[in-house]
Parts: structure tokens; C-alpha cells; sequence
């Protein structure tokens, strides 16, 4: 039986954050959560993540900020940016800055699924 995809969601919306971490352990996935860059960074320092879900407004460091680092740092880790706030700017920063992809809130947790397997094939592609 292969391992599940290790992945880390990060949002300060707690309530957000509890719930799509219950959906997607459900579905199968080995789920971290952190509510901020620096909370996401010492997670992934902790332990690997396969891909990241990363909200673009966070408390400390916005998502795009946060994903330059993470990307300096694990730059074969896939980012997913989640964004509240419709910006079609963001999504561009992100997928220049390395994202692989963008959704905006409320996504469909099937659409979310499908996008979490591409972009960790994805990313296994370009380290092969």
C-alpha cells in the first residue's frame, strides 16, 4: 500500500483550516496544518511536505512572500495558493513566483483533490 501524500495546509481562518484538513485526511491524505509563514516554514524544516496549500493572506507574511521562501528552500515541494479575495493578479504573481496553481475560496474539494495530485506529479517531473 503506498504512503499517503504528506501535505500542509496553511491558513489563519482556523474554522476553514479544521475543516478541509478533516475532508482531506478523509480522502486519504497525511494532513499538517500551520496559521502562519513562519508556523508553515518550521513545519516543513520539521518534516517534508509533499505539497503545500497556501492561503495568499496570511498574518505574518503574505502567501507570496511565504512561497518565495519556501520555495528557496524546498524548491521540489508543489505550492498550491488558496485566495479569498478574487485576484487574478495574485494567481499570476504566484504561478511566476513557482506555485503550481491557484484556486480561489470556497473550492471544490474535488477540484482541490485533482489539483493536489497534478501539481505533486508535477512536481516529481521536473526532480526527475
Amino acid at each position: 500500500m503506498p504512503k499517503p501524500l504528506q501535505l500542509l495546509i496553511v491558513d489563519d481562518e482556523i474554522e476553514f483550516l479544521e475543516a478541509l484538513s478533516r475532508r482531506l485526511s478523509f480522502r486519504g491524505f497525511a494532513v499538517r496544518t500551520a496559521t502562519s509563514c513562519e508556523a508553515a516554514l518550521a513545519a516543513l524544516a520539521d518534516a517534508p511536505s509533499q505539497v503545500v496549500i497556501l492561503d495568499v493572506m496570511l498574518p505574518d507574511l503574505d502567501g507570496l512572500g511565504c512561497l518565495r521562501r519556501i520555495k528557496e528552500r524546498w524548491p521540489q515541494v508543489a505550492v498550491i495558493m488558496l485566495s479569498g479575495h478574487a485576484s487574478i493578479t495574485a494567481g499570476m504573481e504566484g504561478i511566476a513566483c513557482g506555485a503550481s496553481d491557484y484556486c480561489l475560496k470556497p473550492v471544490e474539494l474535488v477540484e482541490l483533490v485533482e489539483k493536489i495530485h497534478i501539481a505533486y506529479a508535477e512536481a516529481l517531473a521536473r526532480s526527475s
